[in-house]
C-alpha cells in the first residue's frame, strides 16, 4: 500500500464529509454563514437545496472511501480516479457558477490526490 495516494484520497473524502455535515445539518449556523459567505436569511431561503447539496458530497465521500476500503485494488483505483475526478468536475463548476475559491478549497486536493493515485 502506497500510504501518500491513500492519505490524500482520505483527506479529500473527509473533506466531503464535513461538507455534508455543514450543509445537511448545519446550514444555518454562524460558522456556517461564515464560510459560505452567506446571510442568515439566504440560509433560510436555501435549505432544503443546501441539504440536498450536503447529500451530493456524502455520495462522493463515500465513494472515495469505497475506493480506499475495496477488497480488489485494481478496482479500489478505478473508483478513486472516478470520484476524484469527480469532485474536480464539481469544483471547476462550482468556481465558474459560484465562487473562485471552490477551486482552490476542493479541486487542488482533488487534483493533488488523483496525481499521487495516478503516479
Amino acid at each position: 500500500m502506497q500510504y501518500l495516494p491513500f492519505v490524500l484520497v482520505l483527506l479529500v473524502a473527509i473533506e466531503h464529509m464535513y461538507i455534508l455535515v455543514l450543509e445537511m445539518f448545519l446550514w444555518t449556523r454562524q460558522r456556517t454563514l461564515k464560510v459560505f459567505g452567506i446571510t442568515k436569511e439566504e440560509a433560510e431561503k436555501t435549505k432544503v437545496m443546501a441539504a440536498n447539496q450536503g447529500l451530493y458530497n456524502g455520495f462522493l465521500s463515500a465513494g472515495l472511501l469505497w475506493g480506499l476500503v475495496h477488497p480488489q485494488p485494481d478496482i479500489g483505483l478505478q473508483v478513486q480516479i472516478f470520484f476524484l475526478c469527480c469532485v474536480i468536475t464539481a469544483a471547476v463548476y462550482g468556481s465558474i457558477t459560484v465562487k473562485k475559491s471552490i477551486l482552490l478549497v476542493q479541486g487542488l486536493p482533488a487534483v493533488l490526490a488523483l496525481i499521487s493515485v495516478l503516479v
